[in-house]
């Protein structure tokens, strides 16, 4: 038997479906481990025998309750993240064993001293930059001591074996997103970016004994067969910046219902972000770490190769213009995003808009306004 979160009446349908079929996993045998972040090393997590979920974090659901603790002036990621937990309106984190957390921000570490009261979380001290001397020395150390960290919290030994099972199933799940992604390089895409998106996020909650990458690589076979009747010649955009999946109904959905194609997402959810494989031959923990350590984020100094990305992009995706989400209280995507301004307008020519916004509705006319006139630049250019 299992307890319900107090609140549980309250869960929309789609949250208690969640809840039920992660309990039926944990019923399986199945241990949880939450996460936040793309820099966190799932592998770990598998060969522990354990299953990552992306914690909840996405709404403005439990700001109201983080802000009793929490300062108004943060992020409205960790705000929500925070408060979800703390009101115990998440079912994943209602399951979770422990957390693995990353310090990407001084915002998130410090939350997570707070939510180290409500359940076990283990924080992987990520390097500052990848071109420190010992940055990778550093973080191949942080894989080690996650690994202690689970094999502690679940009395199991992480074998060599195990953790390289493990990272050649991430590889493949990998491979099956970026050809997934790689269906909006299509003109026009045969299916919405929204859509595409959703398929993409819904990775972080798979809960069942099928196999993901079959279940990827058949969706991506159904979209590729797509025709798109209203596709014309839409405008394609392509969204950098903060994580989205808090503005994907004010932003990204709106953006594509007033005549716009959302076609790539040049953060931690998209393509850049699982291109990078891990090395399925030398040391595992080494391997681990190299791949990690290339994920792109304003967090790290300098981040240059952002901007490479965003290079290759650009015309790999034929986009007609770029967005950048910048989360109130995000510092380091907001002075960064001055750089991706240069970029965007001066090297690659295009049209760029910046929009600093949270989870609340409060400025969605105001979006409305400002994506309807980006969408006339870019058919006008």
């Amino acid at each position: 038997m299992f307890s319900l979160p107090k609140n549980f009446e309250t869960f929309d349908e789609k949250r208690k479906a969640s809840f039920m079929a992660l309990h039926e996993a944990r019923q399986r045998g199945k241990k949880v481990i939450g996460t936040f972040c793309s820099y966190t090393p799932t592998e770990l997590i598998y060969a522990a025998g354990a299953i990552p979920v992306g914690l909840c974090g996405k709404s403005e659901q439990g700001i109201a309750e983080a802000e009793t603790v929490l300062p108004r002036t943060l992020c409205p990621l960790i705000k929500a993240s925070y408060g979800m937990a703390l009101s115990d309106q998440c079912p994943y984190f209602f399951f979770s064993d422990g957390i693995m957390a990353e310090t990407t921000c001084d915002g998130k570490k410090k939350m997570y001293e707070l939510m180290n009261a409500l359940k076990p979380v283990h924080v992987l001290n990520l390097p500052q930059g990848r071109d420190q001397a010992m940055a990778l020395d550093s973080w191949t150390g942080e894989m080690h001591a996650a690994a202690h960290w689970l094999e502690d919290l679940f009395d199991v030994k992480i074998t060599d074996e195990k953790l390289h099972d493990a990272i050649v199933y991430r590889n493949r799940v990998r491979r099956a997103l970026v050809a997934l992604y790689e269906v909006a390089k299509t003109r026009p895409s045969p299916v919405s970016g929204y859509e595409i998106s959703t398929v993409a996020e819904s990775v972080d909650f798979h809960f069942t004994d099928d196999d993901l990458v079959e279940k990827i690589e058949k969706i991506t076979r159904d979209f590729k067969a797509r025709v798109r009747e209203d596709a014309g010649n839409r405008p394609r955009v392509l969204i950098t910046g903060c994580p989205t999946a808090g503005v994907r109904e004010k932003v990204i959905r709106r953006l594509e219902e007033m005549g716009a194609d959302y076609v790539c997402a040049d953060n931690c959810s998209g393509p850049r972000a699982q291109k990078f494989m891990v090395d399925e031959t030398g040391d595992p923990y080494r391997a681990l770490a190299e791949r990690y350590l290339k994920i792109n984020c304003s967090v790290m100094t300098p981040n240059t190769s952002r901007f490479d990305d965003l290079r290759r992009l650009v015309p790999d995706y034929q986009v007609d213009g770029v967005i950048e989400v910048v989360l109130h209280g995000c510092h380091t995507f907001a002075v960064e995003a001055w750089n991706t301004m240069k970029v965007v307008q001066e090297e690659l020519g295009l049209p760029y808009l910046r929009l600093d916004t949270d989870f609340s509705k409060a400025d969605q006319g105001q979006i409305e306004t400002r994506l309807g006139a980006f969408i006339e630049m870019m058919t006008a250019a």
